[in-house]
Formats: structure tokens, C-alpha cells, sequence
């Protein structure tokens, strides 16, 4: 498998992770490399991300992106997305999945972004698709509600979803929609939240789903919904404001960021990583990781764990 790249000693208590998942939403594409609102340069923050992930050294299972890929669902903008990001995938050896947003429009999400043929049958029918990344299920949901921004899903949906539920997958799931089912700071975020929740709760509790992923508030945050993890990443275009005057809705450039999502056998961790280049304030690198290596547990906790003037022995 693709995963992490694994160090040839363990430090800590846990094992690697068996799975490496980058967790990437909001990217809001214009056609024709036009500016979002006139001013939002949504093009840089993605090539940002993918430069980061690639000098990183990471070997991810999946690119996930969960909605608003297009913002006003241009093909254009679809093709230019696809490009840049499977031109890096590749390179990464990563699978690349798309998830509808409010903002995406179904035909072209379909024609464009995952290169389907069209069908009159299908068109409008949501994006929903399971994934198998080396025994990690994913399930890409459309929580979009054409011609509207707020969220929901069909009976047909949860119906299909909880089939896809009945067998569980070796290393468990994840569901990956644009709308998080998880309360918003923003009050007028609430307007366009998920709708119908409690029916979404009552599919996937109790089942193999280990963490849901999604995007929409232009902010990174967290949640617990039927007793699962919710993991939201910011956007790469622009973010909201937590700090904004109460009651105001603002978004700003700047604050961008990617998650990742390392799973365990035991547990699921989500780090928040910042885009952009940033002044180095202190660095401990390669070399001093092999010296590390090299050393017994107890060398390595006197090394690197004791205290500057602590005596041998001492208890902190």
C-alpha cells in the first residue's frame, strides 16, 4: 500500500498508521483562471498544497476532496482542477476522489472532473461511489441539493448507503460529504446546513464508519455525530472568520490549510497543515532522526526527553 512513510524504528508507543488519507475541500475553480469575487487567487493555494505534500516525502492512499470543487461549475474550471491535482497524484502515487459540493454542478462534475460519458439518465442523479484503498473504505456521499446551497440526502441514498454498510471492510470506513454533520459558529452557516440528520445518524451508527470528512464551513473544525469523529477541513480558496464580529459573516484570505488523516488500527488522527512557506523558528533534521535511530530507548529519552540542567535521575 501507499501509507505513510514509515520510520525503521518506533519511537513511541504506536505502530505507524496503515493508512494516509489527504484531506483537501473548497477549491472554488473559475474557468479561465479568473479571480473568485475578483480577488480570491484560487489556483496558488492548491499548487501550494501539492507542493508541501510532494517535498514531504508522505506516500498518501488517497487525495480526498470534499466539494466545491468548481464555483459555479464550469467545465473549464473541472478540467484545469483535474489537471493540476492527478499531475501530482500521479507523482505521489496517490488515488484521487472527487466529492459533489453545493457549488459543483452534477452533468459537468460527471463529463468534466471524472471523465464520464454523458447520459441523460444519470445527469442529475447524485455523485455517490464507494472506493477501496487497500482494505480502507471510502464513501464519497453527494449531500448537494441542486439549485440550492444547503444540504440534504434522499431516501434512495440512505437506502444505498446503509446496503453499502451491511459488509464491513477490513480496515473499517470513511464518509467523505461536503456537508458536516456537526453544529457551525457561524449562525448564517446554519441556514445551509445538512438537513436531515437524524436519518443520516441512524444509517451509520453502530457501523464501520470510523470518521466523516467534510468541508463546507471555510474553517477547520471538529465534532462527534452518532458517536463518530467529524473531521472538517478548511478551504484553499479563502476562509471564514471565527474571530469576525458576532453576527457578521467574513471571509478572508488567509488561513488556508489541508488536513491529514492518519489511520491506526486503534484510532483515526487529523492534523491541520497550514499552506504557504513560513520563517523556520527551529529544525531538527534528517540526520539527527538517524542519530536518534541509533540509540536505545533509555539513550534516546536522556538525548532528546531530558530537561537542559536536570540532573540524571530526577523526577519532573
Amino acid at each position: 500500500m501507499a501509507g505513510v512513510q514509515n520510520h525503521r524504528v518506533q519511537f513511541g508507543q504506536h505502530a505507524p498508521a496503515s493508512h494516509l488519507i489527504v484531506h483537501i475541500s473548497d477549491t472554488h475553480f473559475l474557468g479561465g483562471s479568473r479571480e473568485l469575487y475578483g480577488t480570491v487567487d484560487t489556483d496558488t493555494p492548491v499548487r501550494q498544497a501539492l507542493t508541501q505534500l510532494e517535498r514531504s516525502g508522505l506516500r498518501p492512499d488517497a487525495l480526498v476532496f470534499t466539494g466545491d470543487i468548481a464555483d459555479t461549475g464550469e467545465p473549464d474550471a473541472y478540467r484545469r482542477v483535474r489537471a493540476l491535482v492527478q499531475a501530482s497524484a500521479d507523482r505521489l502515487g496517490a488515488r484521487v476522489v472527487w466529492v459533489m459540493g453545493n457549488h459543483d454542478k452534477r452533468a459537468a462534475f460527471r463529463a468534466d472532473l471524472l471523465g464520464e460519458a454523458e447520459s441523460d439518465t444519470q445527469a442529475d442523479a447524485p455523485v455517490d461511489a464507494v472506493f477501496d484503498l487497500n482494505g480502507l473504505r471510502l464513501i464519497a456521499l453527494d449531500s448537494s441539493v441542486p439549485g440550492y446551497h444547503h444540504g440534504d440526502l434522499t431516501g434512495q441514498q440512505l437506502d444505498w448507503l446503509a446496503e453499502v454498510l451491511r459488509t464491513p471492510a477490513p480496515h473499517g470506513s470513511l464518509l467523505a460529504l461536503h456537508h458536516p454533520p456537526i453544529p457551525t459558529l457561524v449562525p448564517l452557516m446554519s441556514i445551509l446546513e445538512l438537513r436531515g440528520q437524524e436519518r443520516l445518524a441512524a444509517v451509520i451508527r453502530g457501523t464501520d464508519v470510523r470518521a466523516v470528512l467534510g468541508g463546507h464551513l471555510h474553517y477547520a473544525t471538529t465534532g462527534l455525530f452518532a458517536g463518530i469523529p467529524v473531521s472538517v477541513a478548511a478551504a484553499t480558496c479563502y476562509t471564514l472568520d471565527a474571530s469576525a464580529p458576532q453576527g457578521e459573516l467574513v471571509g478572508r484570505i488567509g488561513g488556508q490549510s489541508i488536513n491529514l488523516v492518519h489511520v491506526h488500527d486503534d484510532q483515526i488522527v487529523h492534523s491541520t497543515v497550514p499552506l504557504g512557506e513560513f520563517d523556520v523558528a527551529t529544525r531538527f533534521d534528517a540526520d539527527f532522526l538517524a542519530r536518534m535511530e541509533a540509540l536505545t530507548p533509555e539513550e534516546r529519552t536522556e538525548a532528546f526527553s531530558r530537561q537542559a540542567g536536570s540532573a540524571p535521575g530526577s523526577v519532573a
